[in-house]
């Protein structure tokens, strides 16, 4: 099971909730998940520099509120705020103008900071992306992601590449691992994101795992929070 179902899937209502927050009905259900979907997918391949790690949307009848968090705010927001208005101006343009009919001033565009960017499997596979593709060594760069996670703090991670490695005739896959990685436990804070590098022989697929800890509900006793194991 933990090799055929998406580790953040497994887990969604129990210790994550839905990146999209928002209710529609009928034709408009389709047409917002298809634009969630295209804006997310914008977002994750021209903020690559910045290292995005996830990208939340909610909506209310016709406005729309976009959260993305990235390890480098400032690569976004730009001098003055320039960054982010030229971003909405080209999500309303390309993805909210039709058939929503949503209004530029609708669009509300929130960037935060992320807290331990190198304990996020999405900022991780971006960041690999960019070195193989700049032709650095497969191996030197899985050993580096893995180092760079055990410095942060997490308890496990994996690292999965797989293609024409280093221009081979046939494709192979290769695999690192690091520490402990629970994929059954459902209470384990497992981080999962895939991605491609496109390089001169071929596509290179990325997948990374990285456990946190367990998550435990916190529960209110005698005016303190404590944590229910």
């Amino acid at each position: 099971m933990g090799k055929k179902i998406n580790p953040k899937i497994f887990r969604m209502g129990i210790i994550r909730t839905w990146p999209s927050k928002w209710y529609s009905a009928g034709k408009d259900y389709a047409r917002n998940v298809q634009q969630d979907v295209n804006i997310r997918r914008f977002l994750l391949k021209k903020l690559q520099e910045a290292g995005v790690d996830r990208v939340e949307i909610e909506r209310s009848a016709k406005k729309i509120s976009i959260g993305v968090y990235t390890a480098k705010p400032g690569l976004i927001i730009g001098r003055g705020g320039s960054g982010v208005d030229d971003l909405k101006k080209q999500i309303h343009r390309d993805f909210l103008s039709k058939p929503s009919g949503i209004r530029l001033e609708d669009i509300k565009l929130n960037i935060f900071e992320v807290d331990r960017p190198n304990l996020s499997s999405q900022i991780l596979v971006q960041s690999m992306i960019i070195d193989i593709e700049k032709r650095m060594p497969f191996r030197k760069v899985m050993k580096q992601a893995i180092s760079r996670v055990e410095r942060a703090g997490g308890q496990g991670v994996k690292v999965i590449v797989s293609g024409r490695l280093n221009g081979a005739e046939i494709a192979r896959s290769e695999m690192l691992t690091s520490g402990k990685l629970p994929l059954h436990t459902l209470r384990a804070d497992i981080d999962y994101a895939r991605g491609v590098a496109h390089t001169t022989y071929g596509a290179i697929g990325i997948k990374v795992w990285i456990y946190k800890g367990n998550r435990f509900e916190a529960v209110e006793k005698k005016g303190e929070v404590v944590e229910k194991k």
